[in-house]
């Protein structure tokens, strides 16, 4: 089988029972789009029709075309994102590492791959195949859309099936398919095939996830809040929390902005919210704190990764001392809120970010900088800016990670004056901080190294101690797979490695 399968000029895989796991429901997905698309009460809907659903058979075709309806119905198409944003995670997490292998080996010998879907619309999975698993074509329904606005209401995609029929039959026939269900033989695509594999229901029961090392391309940037995967279950859960989370939420605000951090750590670590210093990250000497004078003429500066809005907030905690964070943006709630004082604010203008730092440097503050300038949720280290090698003699470097059980607290597409009430009404979150050995950035000063090679090595030196890959993505990246814009109101192709 797999000779012929590598031989084919085209394959035609059926995503639904060949490619993801035996295990996957349809039901989290919709809820994915309802939710990050649409919202908690478009959610609330449709887990309260989850027993009908279920009744119709769960993903029959009947309870396919409910879900996709409330999920779909009266949001703007051309604003739609949450098929190329949030889904391609939680689908990577479900492919088996079989139906991939039979992708690869296609791929590899220089063959077509044809994905088709036989129960979800096109527009949910199409940015998966085609951005994560290299697929030439996708083919599935279409939600019809009016005034622009789809009405939830699902049509059979003929116009891109003939044409990939047609590129079949132009081939003289020499197509495969791969399905694991009977259904897949009533697809138009299979009777163009000169072969078809099926897959038994007991292979594939056996069939395991792909892990995470075998992906063809990482899933560094992905989008929404939710961090489970929300089925029935987990979301009524959701639902149950979120009026005690708010309150709880509440409580925690104030705690953290009335306490002092060394009386507040204890009381927020009982509801949940805790923080840790992981080993080895010994805080650093501080500038006059010691009480003499040279050391009060030149402040410190903190070069942190990015993960979450109130990255600095912990770094003044884990000091026990304050700090001034520099931001490129911040919304007036996030900065009402915080408990570190005011945010100076970036213009990216380099020039003039430069001056401000310098500026708080030779009066002696703390300064948080984080040089990717913007967040990343997954194991990796985007591309660091170079402008804080040039601003003092040495740095700390200082690798944070989070974790949270239920939100998360950044969004690129939502709404970023809400990111830190996420995070706080959260069951349970923990950041933990860790302070590296001091770099000195003195050659650069001098003219012997090029800032942007500095900024290399401390990125590499913060993702050796953290695990994480480094790659030369940016904020422009991010921005434009996410949210289709350069990040600046709210990131080239670019490539990911593990060496900067």
């Amino acid at each position: 089988m797999a000779e012929k399968l590598a031989a084919a000029r085209t394959l035609v895989l059926d995503v639904d029972a060949g490619l993801l796991l035996p295990s996957s429901s349809l039901f989290p997905y919709f809820m994915l789009v309802a939710l990050e698309a649409g919202g908690y009460v478009r959610g609330m809907v449709l887990l309260l029709l989850c027993p009908i659903i279920f009744c119709m058979g769960g993903d029959s075709d009947a309870a396919v075309r409910v879900m996709a309806m409330v999920a779909f119905c009266g949001l703007r198409a051309s604003r739609f994102r949450a098929g190329c944003a949030v889904l391609p995670k939680w689908f990577m997490e479900d492919v088996a590492a079989e139906g991939f292998e039979t992708m690869r080996m296609s791929g590899a010998a220089g063959g077509r791959r044809v994905c088709v879907t036989r129960r979800l619309p096109r527009v949910m999975v199409e940015g998966f195949l085609s951005e994560y698993l290299g697929a030439e074509a996708v083919v599935g329904r279409e939600m019809k859309v009016l005034w622009g606005f789809y009405t939830g209401l699902m049509v059979e995609e003929d116009e891109v099936a003939l044409e990939e029929k047609k590129k079949i039959m132009g081939e003289c026939g020499d197509a495969v398919g791969f399905c694991g269900s009977p259904e897949f033989l009533r697809h138009p695509l299979s009777r163009c095939c000169k072969d078809i594999y099926l897959v038994t229901r007991e292979d594939r029961a056996t069939w395991q996830a792909l892990p995470r090392s075998k992906y063809p391309k990482a899933v560094v940037f992905h989008d929404g809040r939710l961090a489970f995967l929300p089925t029935a279950g987990s979301t009524l859960a959701m639902f149950m929390w979120l009026p005690f989370g708010i309150s709880l939420g509440a409580a925690r605000l104030v705690v953290a902005l009335t306490v002092p951090y060394r009386y507040s750590t204890p009381i927020l670590a009982a509801t949940g919210m805790s923080w840790r210093l992981k080993a080895g990250g010994e805080r650093p000497p501080l500038p006059g704190a010691d009480g003499d004078e040279r050391g009060r003429r030149r402040g410190q500066m903190f070069v942190c990764n990015h993960r979450t809005l109130i990255d600095p907030v912990y770094v003044s905690v884990a000091l026990d001392r304050q700090v001034r964070a520099v931001s490129y943006s911040l919304s007036r709630l996030s900065e009402l809120i915080s408990p570190i004082g005011r945010t100076v604010r970036l213009t990216r203008d380099r020039d003039a970010d430069g001056r401000a730092m310098a500026r708080l440097l030779e009066r002696g503050d703390l300064v948080v900088v984080c040089p990717e300038g913007t967040t990343c949720r997954e194991p990796y280290l985007l591309r660091f800016s170079p402008l804080f090698a040039e601003l003092s003699d040495d740095v700390v470097p200082v690798g944070i990670a989070v974790e949270t059980a239920m939100f998360y607290p950044t969004t690129a597409g939502g709404l970023k004056c809400l990111d830190s009430l996420y995070y706080i009404v959260n069951p349970r979150m923990c950041y933990t901080v860790q302070f590296l050995e001091r770099v000195s950035t003195a050659a650069v000063r001098e003219g012997k190294m090029p800032s942007a090679d500095m900024a290399n090595v401390v990125q590499k030196k913060m993702g050796d101690a953290l695990g994480y890959s480094c790659t030369m993505l940016s904020r422009k990246d991010k921005y434009r797979m996410l949210a289709g814009n350069d990040g600046k109101c709210s990131s080239a192709p670019a490539s990911w490695n593990h060496n900067s």
